[in-house]
């Protein structure tokens, strides 16, 4: 498959995966299968019935760049500036996920099983960038890579993550071993640092929390499982970062594992956002992260040994020529 349909998705399909991508909504997935015995069961939660009105929230995935969740009061110091972000959401008093999730991108390429897309920020304000998005189906898992390129005239802390919502059963299970967490206020701006406690260390595969979780949780090991027993379907998700935010709303159908590179409000928290997982980039530097999404029938990761760790298992700064 391949190319765009009526509704403005693109169609990535292979032997087990179907991936649908909506470039002209932030880049966004608006549907990621598994493809059994001539059904598709969904893995992320889809959007089956994207057009141009449809929410980001309720799209499967999207990107973050060039940060991630909110920054506190809009604002922060860096090098003696002060940093102003402007908000980007109606209703939402403080900037959220950056502005990637919210244009849209470019196809630069693609084929039956690959595309990639492309977003020229270069006017923004105080983020002036160029970004990327690959996405790859390769067997059973899907490698989705972004990139992003410092276009501004100044030095900036960026950050990369995904966001996508996966399906939540009764029965579902998440093992995503971490060491600690940030505590929220009424604001979901993390307060104060803890060590994780029993219910939410996730070391083993344990069952979804029935209360609310929206956090961010620190010292990820960079790898994740998520299973549906009923279903007998595990999920890999991997990536090159040390953290994830859990947002777990009580008695949903679904719950979003995001996988990112620093914790919520990183550029406002002790040390600043270099302290705390972003990258400083310099006019012309660019920044890559790597994260995958295997699917598996339930006890074939250890039957044959766990999958190798994604190609970019570091983030990967590099200085372009500036013309």
């Amino acid at each position: 498959m391949g190319g765009a349909g009526r509704d403005g998705c693109i169609t990535l399909a292979n032997a087990q995966l179907r991936l649908d991508i909506a470039p002209a909504l932030g880049g966004g997935i608006t549907r990621f299968d598994w493809r059994s015995e001539g059904t598709l069961v969904p893995i992320f939660r889809p959007c089956l019935e994207p057009s141009a009105a449809t929410d980001p929230n309720e799209l499967a995935c999207y990107p973050l760049l060039p940060y991630s969740n909110r920054i506190g009061g809009g604002r922060f110091q860096f090098m003696g500036r002060g940093i102003d972000v402007p908000c980007n959401r109606p209703g939402e008093p403080l900037p959220l996920h950056g502005d990637g999730w919210l244009g849209a991108w470019d196809v630069a390429s693609e084929s039956s099983t690959h595309v990639r897309l492309t977003l020229d920020r270069r006017n923004g304000k105080p983020y002036s960038y160029k970004a990327s998005q690959s996405f790859m189906l390769e067997g059973a898992t899907l490698v989705v890579t972004l990139s992003i390129e410092n276009t501004g005239r100044e030095k900036l802390p960026f950050g990369l993550g995904l966001h996508p919502f996966l399906t939540r059963e009764a029965d579902t299970e998440l093992s995503a071993a971490a060491d600690g967490l940030w505590l929220c206020g009424d604001d979901f701006l993390p307060v104060r640092h803890v060590p994780a406690p029993p219910a939410w260390q996730f070391g083993v595969a344990y069952p979804m929390p029935t209360a609310m979780i929206n956090n961010a949780f620190t010292g990820w090991s960079g790898r994740t499982s998520v299973m549906w027993p009923k279903r007998r379907l595990s999920l890999t998700i991997s990536a090159d970062t040390d953290y994830y935010v859990l947002y777990a709303p009580a008695g949903k159908d679904f719950f979003c594992f995001e996988p990112v590179d620093h914790p919520i409000n990183a550029v406002n928290l002790p040390g600043g956002g270099e302290a705390n997982g972003m990258t400083v980039l310099a006019p012309g530097e660019s920044l890559s992260r790597e994260f995958s999404f295997t699917v598996e029938r339930s006890g074939e990761a250890e039957r044959r040994g766990r999958p190798k760790q994604p190609a970019g298992q570091k983030a990967r700064k590099t200085a372009a020529v500036v013309r």
